[in-house]
């Protein structure tokens, strides 16, 4: 294991985790930027490897630089290691520069030490430009591309002035990851560009966080600086490279994370990094460095209860100490709470949780959901949730410290301060969470204040005793009991005096359980039978209320339908599902639940279970449960028929195993997508031989009405089958359209069919339109853009093929893997799709 504290580096070896003492001597801070090991100026002890800092004295004030890279200057440094840093280049772009011209910039972080956090981008400002961003480890993943134009910039500079980087003037890349380097390439475009800007150089600086607005001043300048760019920095997180992970660090005495806890950088580069341990002030700019040996400091806890005035209720809450509402009424912060309008509420101002209830003697608070659910408290206020938050209910356990009981009780801090007052280890699964204190048996009251244990009166307790109660210190005596019985003391009550002989007993014993065990049998039996009874007569009449005679005549009347369609029955379909246990769950949409079953033919059936049925529309579904099963085509998922044995019908699928076109595309927006180009245009030929077969070459036309990417299924060699047709419609041939209560899903809708309700096949159009959109940019139909504004896609597209900037939505995948021409056809096939709402009349 390495040492806690390492005073000076030997040669050739690299010092572990560093005690504050050793970095006395090392400069703190410059130019108003503190200084934060494992950064440091000056002998090589003062900082790790790759983390040197230099202070340039030629300004005023002196300006903090990483190494000997003038390009980036550190605005602010926290002891957590992040950085915020100002890296801006300015470009001179010749005026007699033909089309073409290609200007490159790079910058990589010093020792490879030093990331670009995500949700960074890189913002050009400038005119007649296109940009392209690489990741420097690897130059052929490109990391984004924009364009900037000044065609008629002043007739628009009142319209760009304020607004964000729309390629009028500037234009963003976002960063989809972190990067350790990068290589920016500009390249100067085909156009006029207004004599006012002739000369003006194009400005590029990475931004985190949108800090960045633009302005026409930036624009016109010859260059900009951290000055002007005001709040636009970017955002750089540490990592130490000198071993590849975690475990391997940790047997190394160069190991950084002695005293905190440590996390594999998971890029596929190597590396790790350090934090401190939950219940640690991480914001505490004074104190808490995880890169120090002596750096995680604990919130103090303070067990003093002698502070008068504070509130202890809330509306009808109770506040109990160590928890408290106003300042210095709880023991540390994380056990302060405020209360709102008669509620108690716990967490940070913008998400906080309502407190129902807070037990002392059980260490659990009763929490309702409010605002976020989803939001994750930072670790000072993170308590341990034994209920899941799907919920509008939950309980959480907490705990004083992540300390030993035996460790805190030589703590001057140590919370169990009244007298008859043990520590109990409190356990999340097999997680020792920390220690919480608790009266002792016969004794009641809150632990956590002087003289707050007292003793418990059992005598006010009835059952506890027969006769005469005598209440005792931390417990209680009873005399006088009734004839035949006496005081067991381990029992705590009056019990009967056991008199008979061992042979009489043993006898009475026997019989008594031969007895019992007759009974028990036989009332078993009759149990059963009872239940399989109500059980097939529950059946029985289900079967008849979701018109199973109806299905059953409609089949055998199907000449077609007769081989390929079955009627399972329930007890079926609980066998193949293990009685529809929650881990056969495999999906859960907008109609229904879908589980994975194995049938007793051994096919593997994926099993659609509805939501509840209108008694109105059972007609309508058991004919297009009579009309799906003649649907015989590759690229539909085939129906093997169905159960109307249970309260909601059941429908039995063949299984797709290689999940949904959605999952592909928008699961790990990180990496590359598994689908190749050839793949993309493969499943949206597949998809829509589909829908036209539905729409014109099944015996009746069906109209699907919920196409999108999550309806389009893919097998094991990713060939696309369409699914889901809980929302469908069936209609006669001479019927052109269909008047139904709006359904569908948002971004995929038709805009005319969700104000109209008139159905037809453009709706299902429209909606194929949007997929082959998502398989060209990879975003969603309802995405955020850089504000955290909710967008549609459909929409966006559309704009951009006016605005002729498509190919800036377009997914990067794409550009490596198709030509320019199937892009075109694609585009325009989306584009069809997508404005066919527009033709209806």
């Amino acid at each position: 294991m390495p040492s806690p504290g390492c005073s000076h580096r030997r040669a050739g070896g690299i010092c572990g985790a560093t005690l504050r003492a050793d970095l006395a001597r090392c400069p703190k801070s410059c130019g108003g930027v503190n200084i934060s090991y494992p950064y440091g100026i000056g002998p090589d002890d003062c900082f790790r490897p790759g983390f040197e800092v230099t202070c340039n004295h030629s300004t005023r004030p002196p300006k903090l630089f990483l190494s000997n890279d003038t390009t980036t200057e550190i605005v602010q440094l926290y002891p957590w290691g992040v950085v915020e840093a100002s890296i801006v280049f300015n470009i001179a772009i010749r005026p007699d520069g033909a089309p073409g011209t290609t200007y490159n910039i790079s910058w990589d972080a010093p020792g490879r030490s030093l990331y670009v956090m995500e949700g960074s981008n890189m913002v050009m400002v400038g005119c007649g430009i296109e940009a392209y961003m690489f990741a420097a480890t690897d130059p052929g993943n490109m990391l984004g591309f924009c364009a900037s134009t000044c065609d008629d910039t002043a007739a628009k500079e009142k319209w760009a002035e304020g607004r964000d980087c729309s390629g009028m003037g500037c234009c963003i890349v976002d960063l989809p990851w972190p990067v350790r380097a990068f290589r920016l390439s500009i390249i100067q475009k085909e156009e006029a560009v207004p004599a006012a800007l002739a000369n003006a150089t194009v400005k590029a600086f990475l931004n985190y966080d949108d800090g960045y607005t633009f302005s026409m001043q930036d624009l016109l300048s010859d260059k900009i600086n951290k000055s002007t760019i005001g709040a636009a920095t970017a955002g750089l997180s540490p990592v130490i490279i000198d071993q590849p992970n975690c475990s391997i660090a940790k047997m190394h005495e160069g190991y950084a994370c002695a005293a905190s806890n440590c996390d594999n950088y998971g890029d596929g580069h190597g590396g790790y990094s350090c934090s401190c341990p939950n219940g640690y002030d991480d914001f505490n700019y004074d104190g808490n460095n995880p890169y120090l040996a002596d750096g995680c400091t604990e919130d103090e806890y303070n067990p003093s209860d002698q502070k008068l005035n504070c509130s202890r209720s809330c509306g009808n809450t109770s506040i109990p100490f160590p928890f408290g509402l106003e300042p210095e009424c709880s023991a540390d912060t994380k056990f302060e709470l405020n209360c709102t309008s008669n509620q108690t509420l716990i967490g940070q101002s913008h998400v906080q949780y309502q407190v129902v209830n807070i037990s002392i003697d059980e260490g659990l608070l009763f929490v309702n959901r409010t605002y976020d659910p989803t939001y994750v408290l930072h670790s000072a206020y993170q308590f341990l949730k034994d209920v899941d938050f799907s919920e509008q209910y939950g309980i959480w356990k907490w705990a004083i410290s992540n300390t030993t009981c035996d460790m805190a009780k030589k703590q001057i801090r140590y919370a169990c301060i009244s007298a008859n007052t043990p520590s109990n280890g409190v356990t999340h699964g097999q997680v020792y969470v920390g220690y919480r204190c608790k009266c002792a048996h016969g004794y009641e009251g809150n632990p956590y204040i002087r003289n707050g244990c007292n003793d418990t009166n059992e005598c006010l307790v009835p059952y506890k005793c027969n006769g005469t109660c005598h209440n005792l210190e931390g417990s209680f005596n009873c005399t006088g009991c009734p004839q035949g019985t006496v005081f067991d003391p381990v029992e705590m009550q009056c019990t009967f005096i056991k008199h008979r002989s061992l042979v009489s007993a043993v006898a009475i014993g026997l019989g008594c359980g031969l007895g019992i065990l007759v009974l028990t049998l036989s009332t078993t039996i009759l149990v059963q039978q009872w239940r399989q009874h109500v059980r097939k007569t529950i059946r029985r009449a289900c079967f008849r209320r979701n018109k199973g005679l109806l299905l059953e005549q409609l089949i055998s009347s199907e000449e077609s339908a007769t081989h390929n369609t079955k009627i399972f029955s329930l007890e079926d379909l609980e066998m193949a599902t293990n009685s529809f246990d929650s881990t056969r769950i495999v999906g859960c949409g907008g109609h229904g639940t879908v589980y994975k079953g194995i049938l007793v033919d051994q096919r593997v059936v994926a099993i659609k279970k509805s939501k509840i049925v209108e008694q109105s529309e059972l007609d309508q579904f058991i004919n297009e449960v009579a009309i799906l099963s003649q649907i015989i085509h590759r690229n539909v998922v085939k129906l093997f028929g169905c159960c109307l044995e249970s309260e909601v019908p059941l429908l039995v699928y063949e299984f797709i195993s290689n999940g949904t076109l959605y999952e592909l595309l928008h699961g790990d927006l990180s990496a590359k997508c598994l689908l190749t180009w050839d793949d993309r245009t493969r499943i949206a030929l597949e998809a829509a031989t589909a829908l036209s077969y539905l729409h014109s070459a099944a015996s009746i036309p069906i109209f699907h009405r919920d196409v999108k990417s999550s309806n389009i299924l893919l097998n094991d060699s990713f060939t696309a089958k369409v699914s889901d047709f809980g929302a469908s419609r069936s209609i006669s041939i001479d019927e052109t359209h269909v008047v139904t209560i709006v359904q569908g899903t948002f971004g995929y809708l038709d805009p005319e069919y969700y104000h109209t309700g008139q159905l037809n096949e453009k709706s299902d159009v429209y909606s194929f339109g949007v997929i082959l959109v998502e398989l060209l940019t990879r975003k969603k139909p309802i995405f955020l853009n850089c504000f955290g504004e909710k967008q549609n896609l459909s929409h966006c597209f559309l704009q951009t093929l006016r605005d002729k900037t498509t190919a800036q939505m377009l997914d990067p995948q794409v550009f490596e893997e198709a030509d320019e021409r199937e892009i075109y056809y694609i585009n325009k096939a989306a584009t069809k799709g997508a404005t066919t709402f527009a033709e209806r009349t």
